[in-house]
């Protein structure tokens, strides 16, 4: 088992972590930029190591350092958390030759699943559906062109090595295929250090349902569930929710089995995503993260699990106590990403000090950051100032919930913008209430969304309107679920939804 782990990030996934530890007694050592020297993870540790200035270069992405905090602290264990080097192979396995482990996959699955051409083709031999595309690189423009007029317009062109929603273009049109095919390539280079790309098949109205796995090293693998991640700007996730409420029971156990299926076929360990893109005709494999996502937190409300618990417990040569008859997700969450930044101003980043920072409360209202009152938000990193999550009977109450958990949201300061009323008109919206919004809805509905945004800001609105309709509760998991009784009858087919009463004065 794990006796001393390094958390080899920051933020709220490195207060996350440092929790986890806690539960499980491992010490915790935080490595620690100048600027987050006096962060909230910094004082929950036993331990912390200055790793370098603000620069992610000269710090959390500079392996040496990183690697000497850990064994100069006398720890066995790296945690990379998300983002910076969590999915950078060749960290995993320097800690590896260091004889410390690496809370995370091998390094050659990582390696494998890094390269977005190697994981299709991985995935196709594990019986994974694909879009029309090609599974191997492209390496010329005119190459790239053939391929998109025999699978047939739009296209998109991807970077092999590409995430965070970067390095991707959409073509629409032939004639501007050559100058996407140089453009991505460049940006591929530039933000990967590797210019190789590939082409696809590009759906329109499509949503992105991603399904959480969980394997250990000894050939067991359950999955946990999917997330709906459909509500994006520039393929940058916004809101995720689960269940993906659109999808049939049976097409959402289909998804589950094939996303244990691949990832138990190429050895994956730990705890990580298979996304895919859902239309109408079917569902098609996307691309693997191999490392816990920014949007775990929906599925620890839906099913119970404790994810980074589990991942410690997988990295120390555990095995799984989870069957998958053991995983019964119930109700339904929601995640809204707290952003330092302005919607207004093309979600320019909005950082400043935190004047007032006061999370909201109430039942199953939760919410995940890494700073405090009285911190700044540095503009050195990303701008993710917390995660609202939100967890209810049904879709309906969640959104609910979120909008009033939203609403006593206090984020103040000089300088300082965030997400958060842009969330409120979100939940708003017709299509979003409806479940009917698609990977490309934000794009296209953005300017009437921060209309509304501003509108609820200018009014001031506490609530969404009276529901109409039953209370819904949570049913019991199929295979125990009573027959309910025959509803009473009723003049008008449903009974009205109470209308609240004033605070008694007695």
């Amino acid at each position: 088992m794990i006796s001393r782990l390094l958390i080899a990030n920051r933020g709220e996934i490195a207060v996350r972590i440092a929790r986890a530890c806690r539960e499980l007694g491992i010490e915790v050592v935080a490595a620690c930029s100048t600027p987050d020297r006096g962060s909230a993870v910094v004082e929950m540790a036993d331990e912390s190591v200055h790793i370098g200035p603000a620069a992610p270069r000269h710090s959390y992405l500079h392996m040496p350092n990183l690697i000497e905090a850990a064994l100069r602290t006398g720890a066995d264990a790296v945690h990379p958390g998300y983002g910076f080097l969590s999915e950078d192979p060749d960290f995993a396995e320097i800690c590896e030759k260091e004889g410390l482990t690496f809370v995370g996959p091998p390094p050659e699955v990582m390696q494998q699943m890094g390269n977005k051409a190697t994981a299709r083709r991985l995935m196709t031999d594990a019986g994974l559906p694909l879009l029309p595309g090609v599974v191997e690189p492209v390496r010329t423009a005119d190459e790239g062109r053939a391929i998109a007029d025999a699978i047939g317009y739009p296209v998109i062109i991807k970077a092999v090595a590409g995430g965070g929603g970067r390095g991707m273009t959409v073509v629409t049109d032939p004639a501007d295929f050559a100058e996407a095919y140089t453009s991505t390539r460049a940006v591929a280079r530039a933000v990967f250090r590797d210019a190789t790309v590939y082409v696809e098949r590009y759906l329109t109205r499509a949503r992105h349902v991603e399904v959480q796995v969980l394997c250990d090293a000894h050939g067991s693998g359950v999955s946990l569930g999917e997330r709906d991640c459909s509500l994006q700007r520039r393929h940058q996730k916004l809101l995720e929710e689960g269940p993906a409420g659109h999808l049939s029971l049976e097409q959402r156990e289909e998804l589950g089995a094939l996303a244990v299926q691949g990832a138990l076929s190429v050895g994956f360990t730990g705890a990580g995503t298979v996304e895919f893109l859902v239309d109408a005709a079917g569902a098609y494999f996307m691309e693997m993260n191999a490392r816990i996502q920014v949007e775990h937190p929906v599925t620890e409300m839906l099913t119970g699990v404790d994810l980074v618990r589990e991942q410690l417990l997988v990295a120390g040569g555990r095995r799984l106590q989870l069957r998958q008859e053991d995983v019964v997700p119930r109700g339904a969450a929601i995640e809204c990403r707290i952003n330092a930044e302005d919607p207004t101003r093309g979600f320019a980043p909005a950082p400043g000090h935190l004047d007032v920072l006061r999370p909201p409360g109430g039942p199953w209202t939760r919410f995940d950051t890494g700073y405090r009152q009285g911190d700044d938000v540095s503009p050195h990193y990303d701008s993710l100032l917390g995660k609202l999550i939100v967890w209810a009977p049904d879709r309906d109450q969640a959104i609910r919930r979120m909008d009033r958990a939203l609403a006593e949201l206090r984020v103040e300061g000089p300088g300082l913008r965030t997400t958060v009323d842009l969330h409120r008109a979100l939940l708003r919206h017709p299509d979003v209430c409806a479940d009917r919004h698609d990977i490309e809805f934000l794009d296209r509905a953005l300017p009437d969304l921060l209309v509304q945004a501003a509108a609820l800001v200018e009014s001031s609105a506490t609530g969404l309107p009276v529901p109409h309709g039953p209370l819904q509760l949570v049913p019991a998991p199929e295979q125990h679920r009573p027959e309910a009784p025959a509803p009473a009858p009723s003049q008008e087919g449903t009974p009205p939804c109470p209308t609240p009463r004033s605070p008694s004065t007695t």
